[in-house]
């Protein structure tokens, strides 16, 4: 099945949020998967949490805050890390399928964008360091409407932009929850289960499961 546009989720869906941690893992030391396991959680939660209070950071702030965390949570990593963890989390790598599946979908005359709780500025240095600004037309952030995911007004940004009725957007993400928003605000929902975890939401559930955004490059 075809759609008039593509949007994807960026953290996890296109870019790979373990990849700062993995290249200074060998200083990190032992704990370096947990240490960046709770950075990425302690980021979410702290996205959740700061729009359940109406009280917007945006998300390069939070993703400073949350690695302090995990500093303090995991002694054994070096806080002399700290600049350079997140320097690189403005050049993560990209999953190796993102280039050719993104190209595909353009070349068949969708459209291609991100939608992303990324602050404007790490979502465009990420974009630019894949070498993935030649195909993605437009890179909405949640910063427009200062609320993260799963806001409605969120999902709303491409909507509105496109002038497009929700089913006429495949959305697709790794985050279930973000699917889960997705699917109630009545897009078309492909979940990248890259983790291979169980399903939740059940009420909300996806189009369809993948294990990599592999497949979408045939138009599915």
């Amino acid at each position: 099945m075809s759609h008039a546009a593509y949007v994807f989720d960026a953290y996890g869906t296109l870019f790979d949020v373990h990849a700062a941690v993995r290249r200074h893992a060998e200083e990190i030391g032992p704990d370096g998967q947990a240490f960046s396991e709770l950075w990425r959680a302690k980021q979410l939660e702290y996205s959740w949490v700061r729009s359940l209070m109406g009280s917007y950071q945006d998300f390069w702030k939070l993703t400073e805050q949350a690695l302090d965390f995990a500093f303090a949570r995991f002694p054994s990593a070096d806080p002399k890390l700290r600049k350079r963890l997140l320097d690189a989390y403005w050049t993560l790598d990209c999953y190796p399928e993102v280039p050719a599946v993104l190209k595909g979908l353009k070349e068949r005359g969708a459209r291609i964008a991100i939608l992303s709780n990324g602050s404007p500025a790490m979502l465009a240095s990420a974009v630019r360091n894949a070498a993935l600004d030649i195909v993605i037309d437009d890179v909405f952030s949640v910063d427009a409407v200062k609320a993260f995911k799963t806001a409605p007004a969120v999902y709303d940004l491409v909507t509105t932009s496109y002038r497009l009725y929700p089913h006429a957007v495949s959305f697709q993400s790794s985050n279930r929850w973000d699917i889960a928003g997705a699917t109630k605000f009545g897009f078309r929902t492909v979940w990248i289960n890259r983790a291979d975890m169980p399903d939740e939401y059940r009420d909300h559930g996806p189009a369809l499961i993948l294990p990599s955004l592999e497949s979408l490059q045939f138009g599915i």
